[in-house]
This record gives C-alpha cells, structure tokens and sequence, in this order.
C-alpha cells in the first residue's frame, strides 16, 4: 500500500445562504464538506477536482467555478490513521477551496452515507472537524463583508 501524502484538501460547497454536509460512511456521527488527500504528481486543484466529482459526483461545467481560497491550516493526523502516512508523518497540511451553487441540489453519494444542506450558521455548528468549522466561518465572515 502507497502511503497518503500529508496534503489534502478541504471543498465547501454552498450556495448564498447554505453549506453542503456529508456524513461518513465509516463514522457515521462525523458530518464535513469533501475532504481528500493529494496523489503524487498532484496539484492542489486537481485533487479538489478529482475529489469533488468522486464524492459528489459534481462536475466543473456549466459556468462553475472552484475558487481555492489561499487558507491553509496544519493539523495533527489521529494517532488511529498515522500507519496510512510514512513513518513519522504526525501532521497534515489542509488546503481550503469553495464552491458557490446558485441553489441546493441533491449529489451522488460514493463515499459517504447521506447529505443535508443546512443554514451557514447551522453548518458551522454540525461539521465535526475544527478545521471544517473555521473554514465555514470563514464563508460566514466573507459574506458580512460590506454589509
């Protein structure tokens, strides 16, 4: 087995008012937007592509646009997930992208058990990852802005 690559990146999808959450199928208390780690040879928006459409099934057509945001964040990885990395990995660099839909819609589930578009703040409050929670108060902040 290939071990992980310490990147990977962190895709909301929202729309003006509400963020998309998918529950793990492997935990299924755990709710977060589209996570994935980089492969080798991989840009950063090339895994957020990829794992978009892998764990959504969304596509970057008709006119969509995935904005990274420039935000990163480093975390520490779960002792329970570390035998994926290479000896020694103990950290994770998460690298934060957007994806605006003008309304809700339903995606195809691969990876994950369900999925539920819930209110920004809602959101905010139900995603079980800190990393996950900062980056959608960061769209809660960016959207206040000018008002």
């Amino acid at each position: 087995m290939a071990h992980k690559h310490p990147e990977s990146v962190l895709v909301l999808i929202h729309t003006e008012d509400q963020v998309l959450l998918l529950q793990r199928r492997d935990n299924p208390d755990f709710w977060q937007s589209v996570t994935g780690s980089l492969e080798p040879g991989e840009s950063r928006l090339q895994a957020a592509v990829r794992e978009l459409e892998e764990e959504t099934g969304i596509r970057l057509d008709d006119g969509l646009v995935l904005e990274e945001t420039g935000h990163r964040v480093r975390f520490e990885i779960y002792p329970r997930w570390r035998h994926r990395y290479r000896p020694g990995v103990t950290h994770n660099w998460e690298y934060e992208f957007r994806l605006c839909l003008p309304a809700p819609r339903e995606v195809r589930l691969s990876e994950h058990l369900s999925q539920r578009w819930l209110p920004l703040e809602q959101a905010r409050r139900c995603a079980s990852s800190w990393t996950n929670r900062e980056a959608i108060g960061r769209l809660i902040q960016s959207n206040h802005i000018g008002e």
